[in-house]
Parts: structure tokens; C-alpha cells; sequence
């Protein structure tokens, strides 16, 4: 028999993140129950994840089907559900056409679009420039083109070829484009460095200066792709064609499956042989996101994100000790007044049964589902109130 005695700490998990402070064993829409049987409402989707809610039916019968019908053959042969989402993704982004390569994560679709621009520019043009603040990724390459150098140092030497520059500042990023860069890779909202947008002015001048310099724009939408920001697609708030597009989260509603896109003459720098995964876009997450892309489309999530998001940040931001909120859509960061501590916001928050993060020292994000009602927002509002209150009367 294994051994399966718990060590102090009560959990045999690497401690890769904090003491998990709850165990939620059920999720039904925009609602978790832990293992006590206590209910929260959940207004961050599992980092931006389950983008319809938890356990959609729509999926669930999907993944039932697929599990009986054919699990996996390797990328080596096709399957239906795999042509039919990149089919689909092809489409919702409109700048190609184009052609999709499926791994696993958000990260993999990172990696897949480096190793594609790299292969693109060719041998000595190589670098990949990106911004102060942004996340791509925890992968050795990801994590060097993520601009957050804290999170580098204990895993030096990372591997070369990555330059950081300030985020919306055109200048600096003319600076940084010199011949031996392939790439430019960039969010339409910094997530994880505080849902910051980049804003149309920004965006279309990096587009501008990618064509000038003859250079790829990778489009980072892992955390805003797929209706979260009120499109389909960040980049399209700002009228812009990027040559690569990387998504996952939200394209499998918590089945994992990322993707790279693609311009037909970009795509075909990779030959056979050149990149590969064993479980990327296999039936049985492709039919999930198949589902999940079939639903968005017959809800219109962008617009009910759009409309939902402009409650929400109308709610959030009358709130006592708000400064202020920004983002797009259904992804908002909610800045507090000076004083208050995001983190301790956020532990009060799951105190009282709503689930949010401080994606900063001083921001708490709101990320709920696409599908949530007015109602809930409400139930939020009032939550996320008492929780700011409980912080100032520490």
C-alpha cells in the first residue's frame, strides 16, 4: 500500500502556491460549495476560466460523449472535434485567414508562438520583445518574456533572446526593435500585472511599428480572449490585425486546452517535425471547447460581457473606499483607497462567501462569468462592500 499519511502541513502538494484556505468540491454557475456544504459566489472563474459557469451542461454532456466515443489517437491522425474548433477560432478572429495549432495551456500557446516567430525570422533574428508588467507564462521562455523581473532571479540562467520595455510607451519600443527582433508579444490587458488595457492609440501604434520593422505582433489573450472584454478578442476594442494570437483559459470552461493562431504565411513557417505536443487539441478537450465556442456564440457572451461589465464597474465603483475601477468588460481591477491591503479585502471577501483576488497590494480583480445576472452582480456588490468595510475596521 502507498503511503498516504498527510505531513503537518496537512497536504502533500508541492507549495507552489499559499496555504489553499478553502477545498471547493462543487460548482453550478456562478456558485462553489466547499467541503462543509458552505456556498459562495464566485466572481473570479477560476482565474478567468469558466467563462459559462461552473459545470455547464452543455460541456458536461460533451465530455461525457467524447469520453465514450474516442479519447485520443495522437496528433499523428485527425479527428472531427480538433478541425471543427480551429475551424471556429479561425472565424471569431478574423484577421487571417489562419491556421491553429492546440497544446494544453495558455503557456504552451505562448511557447508555441515563440518557437513559430523564431522560426519565422530565421537564425539570428530571434528576439522577442515584450512589456514591463505583462505575464506570458511560467515555462523557462514564458517566464523570461513575462516583464516581471522578481519573478526571474532564483531561476537564473533563463534562456536569451527576451527584452522588456515599459508598457504603452511607444518610444521605448522603437528603441528596443533593433534587426535581431522577430517578434513583438503583448497583452490587450495586462492581467496578471493588474488588468491594465493597452488602449487603441498604444496598440495601433505598435501595429504601426511591427509593419515598419517588419516584425510579428503576438497578441497575448489567454486571461481577455473569447468574449471576457466585451469582444471577441481584446484587440479587437482597437482595430488591429495582430499576426499571432495565443488562447486558452476560457476556451475549455476548465478542461485544459490552449491554442496558438496564426496567419497562413506565418503559420507555414513550421514544417513537420518543428513543434509537437502529445496532448494538444485530443478529442476530449477539443469537444469541450466545441461545446464551449457553440454556447458563446448562441449567448453573444461579448455582449452580455460588455453589458454585465458596465453594471458591475457602476456598482464597484460607488462602493465606500474604491478609488477607482478599470479594465474591460468582465475584467476589472477594483482600486482601493490608500491604506487598505487587496489581500486582506479578499480574505474578508471569502469570509463572507465571494471569491475574488488582490492581483495587486492595492487591487482586487473581478472576473466572473460571462453568464452571470444582474442579480448576482448585486449579491456582489453588497459582499465586496461589507469586505472593504470589514478591512477598515481592522
Amino acid at each position: 500500500m502507498s503511503d498516504v499519511t498527510a505531513p503537518a502541513g496537512g497536504s502533500r502538494l508541492m507549495a507552489t502556491y499559499p496555504p489553499q484556505p478553502v477545498t471547493f468540491v462543487r460548482g453550478e454557475g456562478c456558485r462553489l460549495w466547499d467541503d462543509t456544504g458552505r456556498e459562495y459566489l464566485d466572481f473570479l472563474s477560476g482565474l478567468a476560466v469558466c467563462s459559462l459557469g461552473h459545470s455547464h451542461p452543455a460541456v458536461a454532456d460533451a465530455v461525457s460523449a467524447q469520453a465514450r466515443t474516442l479519447l485520443h489517437v495522437s496528433n499523428l491522425f485527425g479527428t472531427l472535434p480538433q478541425r471543427e474548433v480551429a475551424a471556429t477560432l479561425d472565424r471569431l478572429i478574423g484577421a487571417g485567414p489562419g491556421k491553429v495549432f492546440f497544446c494544453n495551456s495558455g503557456a504552451e500557446a505562448n511557447e508555441a508562438a515563440i518557437k513559430l516567430a523564431r522560426r519565422w525570422g530565421g537564425r539570428g533574428r530571434h528576439v522577442v520583445v515584450s512589456a514591463y508588467g505583462s505575464f506570458h507564462g511560467r515555462t523557462l521562455a514564458t517566464l523570461h518574456a513575462t516583464g516581471q523581473p522578481a519573478k526571474h532571479e532564483v531561476f537564473q540562467p533563463l534562456p536569451e533572446g527576451f527584452r522588456h520595455v515599459a508598457w504603452r510607451d511607444l518610444d521605448a519600443l522603437a528603441a528596443a526593435i533593433d534587426p535581431s527582433v522577430a517578434a513583438v508579444l503583448l497583452e490587450t490587458v495586462q492581467g496578471e500585472g493588474g488588468v491594465n488595457p493597452a488602449g487603441a492609440d498604444y496598440l495601433r501604434g505598435v501595429r504601426a511599428l511591427c509593419d515598419e520593422r517588419a516584425v510579428l505582433l503576438i497578441v497575448d489573450e489567454v486571461q481577455t480572449g473569447l468574449g471576457r472584454t466585451g469582444e471577441w478578442f481584446g484587440f479587437q476594442h482597437y482595430g488591429v490585425r495582430p499576426d499571432v494570437v495565443t488562447i486558452a483559459k476560457a476556451l475549455g470552461n476548465g478542461v485544459p486546452i490552449g491554442a496558438c493562431w496564426a496567419r497562413d504565411d506565418v503559420a507555414d513557417a513550421f514544417k513537420p517535425g518543428d513543434h509537437a505536443t502529445t496532448f494538444g487539441g485530443q478529442p476530449l478537450a477539443t469537444a469541450a471547447a466545441a461545446a464551449v465556442l457553440s454556447v458563446m456564440e448562441a449567448e453573444d457572451v461579448p455582449s452580455r460581457a460588455a453589458r454585465a461589465g458596465e453594471r458591475l464597474r457602476r456598482e464597484a465603483s460607488a462602493l465606500p473606499g474604491v478609488r477607482g475601477v478599470r479594465g474591460l468588460g468582465l475584467l476589472l481591477a477594483v482600486e482601493l483607497e490608500e491604506g487598505k491591503d487587496a489581500g486582506r479585502v479578499a480574505a474578508h471577501a471569502l469570509s463572507l462567501g465571494l471569491v475574488v483576488n488582490a492581483v495587486t497590494p492595492t487591487a482586487l480583480r473581478l472576473a466572473p462569468p460571462l453568464l452571470v445576472s444582474d442579480a448576482e452582480i448585486d449579491e456582489a456588490a453588497s459582499l465586496l462592500a461589507r469586505a472593504i468595510a470589514a478591512e477598515g475596521d481592522r
